[in-house]
């Protein structure tokens, strides 16, 4: 169907090794979706749901032993395993090869091989990039058709390229989803991702985390750019001029909730707006202005269900309501579904995630905890004009955080690009209830990327270094930490959409419309520059003002517990280090 010669070859031999009964390439028309939407129902892949209600939406369940990524079946394929680094899963390339050729050979006998072309990014934008992902499930194909530009799009912009040969290689089997038969394996100095013996998309959406991420992280060093796990928002002022943030976070700390947020009463009166460019990924390169320019590469959402509600984040709620797929939620008896945390009573009856039947007296939860739908971008009431935009957007402010009890107060800014280097590699959460194993440990997730880095992590704070010298107008760096606890153990700040009047100070700070407090982590706000109109009866100036205390106890527990981390890493930055010894002085430790 298509001419690319490098393209054609590379799927022959990959149909050679896993002997496929024939191959359909991928076009994106709507007409394909309808045929295959309509064959995996029919085969029983997908069950449609009622139409009348949520049109366009089908519903989807996995194996149970595969609802959830799998690191430790994650592989970081590099000649050299120091180049993988401390912090990932190395395989030589011969060996990963070896074993998943074996894996693959014969691995799609009796099924077809879909051929998918996508392209990460806008259609017109030169950072855009093309992946072809061969896989033998529909359901792949589907997701693939949300999250990405897929088809005949992918192909042309492959074609009109520089180099009509320099697409990622992603080769998928779903196998027979024995654990045993497992791997993800990638490959960065080849531009290719192997994935075997799993059904579940974060998996086998090779788009997503593999490529995005990955092997994107990769490509981000040897290239000059960023490849980060953050969402994009525009902020925009009663005046109409909106302003751009791109923050990360490590899970369970709101990041989707955040990229939809819904300013507050107060903040709505006067005219302001939040905008969504993108809930989970960022691609940013220098501008010709100097400024740092975001784009978002996905087309869709991949988003959690349990606990997404009208409370917690309409925005995405509201964008599951057509053309939505759902993973492993609750069906309900008339065609619909639902999830604990949903915001609406537990039905009297309903299908759990495993397709037997449930009620509220049931010991388990009806949807698996990481029940996930994959919705259009472009379906969200909040999606920005710009989100499709070629250049990007300009980044004023990029945000760290975390889940953090004491330490980290709600919001500081670093000194500097350097400093800022050194709060996102110190970034982590602290485990909840809700977690395995103690209470209150912290998890070190630089950047959030610790699970998603396609190279040595102490290489990549290095990056990040080097880009800082190459940026003239780099944005501000800030901290932020909703969840900060008083001695009680309740949450002191109210979070959601009053997260707002964080991102407004974060904002004027970065344009100098408003002052700061020097101290020894860095600079803090006035207290009584946080907004607090409408808040008044939960949150007072003195509550601010805790909000914003450091504790020098918790900060040289803090430091301790970031030695220790760093003491795994064989190519740690002087600069990183040198950073925390500046932390220790000022803090007096």
């Amino acid at each position: 169907m298509y001419k690319n010669k490098a393209v054609n070859e590379w799927v022959q031999e990959m149909a050679q090794l896993t002997k496929p009964d024939g191959i359909v390439w991928i076009d994106g028309s709507e007409a394909e979706k309808e045929r295959l939407t309509e064959q995996a129902a029919a085969s029983g892949e997908i069950l449609l749901l009622n139409q009348e209600k949520l049109p366009g939406c089908v519903y989807h369940r996995t194996a149970e032993n595969d609802v959830a990524r799998v690191e430790h079946l994650t592989f970081i394929c590099t000649s050299k395993k120091e180049d993988a680094g401390p912090t990932n899963n190395w395989m030589s390339p011969d060996e990963a090869y070896a074993k998943l050729g074996g894996l693959f050979d014969g691995s799609m006998k009796g099924r077809t091989m879909y051929a998918i072309p996508y392209l990460m990014g806008p259609a017109a934008s030169p950072f855009s990039k093309v992946g072809i992902e061969l896989t033998d499930s529909i359901y792949v194909v589907l997701n693939m058709r949300i999250m990405t530009r897929m088809g005949k799009v992918a192909m042309d912009y492959l074609d009109a390229s520089d180099d009509p040969a320099d697409f990622v290689k992603g080769l998928h089997s779903k196998l027979d989803l024995n654990p045993e038969r497992r791997y993800i394996c990638h490959f960065p100095e080849d531009n290719t991702i192997w994935s075997i013996g799993s059904g579940y998309g974060g998996n086998v959406l090779l788009g997503k985390k593999c490529f995005s991420l990955r092997i994107g992280s990769y490509l981000a060093k040897t290239q000059g750019w960023l490849a980060e796990h953050m969402l994009i928002l525009g902020v925009e002022a009663p005046d109409g001029k909106v302003d751009y943030i791109a923050a990360a976070f490590p899970s369970a700390c709101g990041k989707t909730n955040l990229a939809m947020m819904i300013p507050p009463e107060y903040a709505r009166e006067k005219g302001y707006k939040v905008w969504t460019v993108g809930d989970d990924i960022a691609w940013m390169r220098i501008g010709e202005d100097g400024r740092l320019w975001a784009v978002n590469p996905e087309y869709g959402f991949f988003g959690v269900a349990p606990g997404t509600s009208m409370k917690s984040n309409p925005n995405a709620l509201l964008t599951t309501k057509k053309n939505t797929i759902f993973t492993n939620v609750a069906l309900l008896p008339d065609g619909t579904v639902w999830w604990e945390g949903m915001g609406t009573d537990a039905p009297a009856e309903a299908t759990d995630w495993k397709g037997n039947p449930w009620t509220p007296d049931s010991p388990e939860k009806a949807a698996h905890p990481n029940s996930r739908f994959t919705a259009p971008a472009g379906q969200c009431p909040c999606i920005s004009s710009e989100w499709e935009n070629p250049q990007g957007v300009p980044i004023s402010a990029i945000l760290f955080g975390g889940r953090r009890a004491k330490v980290a107060p709600l919001v500081y800014q670093s000194f500097d690009w350097e400093h800022g280097v050194f709060v996102g590699a110190t970034m982590g959460s602290e485990t909840t209830a809700a977690a395995a194993g103690q209470v209150g440990v912290v998890r070190r997730d630089p950047m959030a990327m610790l699970p998603f880095c396609g190279y040595n992590m102490g290489d990549y704070f290095g990056h990040w270094l080097e880009m800082g010298k190459k940026i003239p107008n780099p944005p501000k760096i800030f901290n932020v930490n909703w969840f900060r606890l008083d001695d009680e153990g309740h949450f002191i700040w109210p979070g959601y959409g009053e997260n707002f009047r964080v991102v407004k100070w974060i904002l004027d700070r970065a344009k100098g419309a408003v002052d700061a407090d020097e101290t020894a982590i860095g600079y803090m706000p006035k207290p009584e520059d946080i907004e607090i109109t409408g808040l008044e009866d939960e949150v007072s100036l003195d509550t601010i003002r805790a909000l914003l205390s450091i504790d020098k106890e918790s900060w040289a527990q803090e430091i301790e517990n970031q030695s220790e981390f760093f003491a795994k890493f064989d190519r740690l930055p002087d600069a990183v280090r040198a950073q925390q010894s500046a932390l220790k002085k000022r803090l007096g430790l």
